[in-house]
């Protein structure tokens, strides 16, 4: 059984609905940054970035640990690991749907 509770979700897929912070999310991936080692490949201020971490950090896809001025971030992996399984759950249906228009596709071209 999948634990989330729906604010959770709506938290997680709202923080990844943003190509900034998913690229954040996949910079994360390699482990452990600062702020402005996050920052350095992004066109924009380092309060911009921060708000995006700040985010992040909300829905619970990274954690903070500060070590005097120094903030780093790495990835939490329970909330991406709670949206995938809740995704999974509708696989069956979309993989049925895409089946189905690739035979309705095959057999219009067929007709031609």
């Amino acid at each position: 059984m999948v634990k989330y509770t729906a604010n959770s979700m709506n938290r997680t897929l709202s923080a990844l609905s943003d190509p900034t912070r998913r690229a954040i999310v996949e910079r994360l991936a390699g482990g452990k940054h600062s702020v402005l080692q996050i920052a350095k490949p992004f066109e924009m201020s380092l309060p911009a970035v921060s708000k995006h971490l700040k985010v992040l950090e909300k829905a619970g896809l990274v954690k903070r640990e500060v070590n005097g001025r120094v903030h780093t971030f790495n990835l939490v992996a329970e909330p991406m690991k709670n949206a995938i399984d809740w995704l999974n759950n509708y696989r069956v249906f979309w993989e049925g749907q895409f089946d189905s228009l690739t035979h309705y596709l095959n057999n219009e071209k067929e007709k031609e």
